[in-house]
């Protein structure tokens, strides 16, 4: 029987990472949780208190204290830590980096740095600089997805030090547009997420519609492809680029929790591969919540 873990962590846009035989868990609004068996968390703190200052001349309207959908990775002996800055229904956003030697908060070594901006969009683009995740296609290049409405999903390559390349990208590739019609006014597709599995690419989207508590339409889709830069097709061999996305969860995959979304994957150390999301909770005033649970591929396609 596969693992699934019910929390009563409060969080949203949820990333897990582990060093040490630690997991730590990072989320919108930059509070952190730690546990040693992914069921028992503690609250460990917030990444940061205040944004750096460029925040504000990029994002004016941001209040200088609160981010959004973090990502985590670890290249070259430490740790990068992603976040999005932007103001809710616009694409006046960016994307911020800072660096740590460590995720243990106790350790004399733990210090996060700013290393200043990765991407930022405005009115004048057609992408939104939010939601980053970064991925790794067959020759060991790395990329960053990140999009929320506006023209969908895009990725962007990134040098040695994680930045995006000069003149790079978007190259996209997932919307909710269909094929042949106009570009939805609001397109809600967001928090993508690429995992490589096999000599596969697996592409998870969240669409419609989050923050509405158990009015939440958010779900989970996702598409397979050859390469990381795509195209992803659905079991019904629809491109993801034209509106495709098989649902993995939804608000009908169970009875106290509603609008699952914005995931994230990680392999364990066991080999144990799971899928990371918040939910809406039906029996307590509809609060976000973690959720992990274990999943499988099998034949291109993705069992829970």
């Amino acid at each position: 029987m596969r693992t699934f873990i019910e929390t009563d962590v409060p969080v949203h846009d949820p990333v897990i990472a582990r060093e040490n035989g630690i997991y730590y868990c990072y989320s919108t609004h930059g509070q952190f949780f730690s546990s040693a068996d992914l069921r028992n968390w503690k609250y460990a703190g917030k990444v940061l208190e205040v944004l750096p200052s460029w925040v504000k001349k990029i994002v004016p309207e941001n209040d200088g204290k609160d981010f959004w959908a973090p990502e985590i990775i670890f290249r070259n002996g430490k740790w990068l830590f992603y976040y999005a800055v932007s103001t809710f229904g616009k694409n006046i956003s960016a994307i911020g980096m800072l660096s740590n030697k460590t995720l243990n908060p106790s350790s004399p070594d733990y210090k996060w740095e700013d290393m200043g901006v990765v991407i930022a969009s405005t009115e004048k683009d057609n992408f939104n600089a939010i939601d980053p995740a970064v991925c790794t296609d067959e020759n060991g290049q790395d990329f960053l997805l990140l999009g929320s409405f506006w023209g969908g999903l895009a990725l962007f390559s990134l040098d040695s030090g994680g930045f995006v390349k000069k003149g790079s990208g978007p190259v996209f590739i997932a919307s909710r547009q269909k094929k042949g019609e106009k570009q939805p006014e609001a397109n809600p597709i967001e928090g993508g997420f690429i995992f490589s599995h096999g000599k596969k690419f697996y592409l998870f989207a969240s669409h419609d519609f989050c923050c509405r508590g158990t009015a939440s339409s958010y779900h989970i889709v996702y598409g397979v492809s050859e390469k990381l830069t795509g195209p992803y097709f659905d079991e019904d061999e629809i491109d993801m680029r034209w509106g495709g996305g098989t649902t993995l969860r939804d608000s009908f995959s169970f009875e106290r929790w509603a609008g699952p979304g914005h995931n994230s994957v990680f392999r364990d150390n066991d080999g144990k591969i799971y899928l990371v999301y918040h939910a809406y909770d039906r029996s307590n005033e509809g609060i976000s919540r973690l959720i992990i649970e274990e999943i499988d591929f099998n034949d291109s396609k993705v069992s829970i």
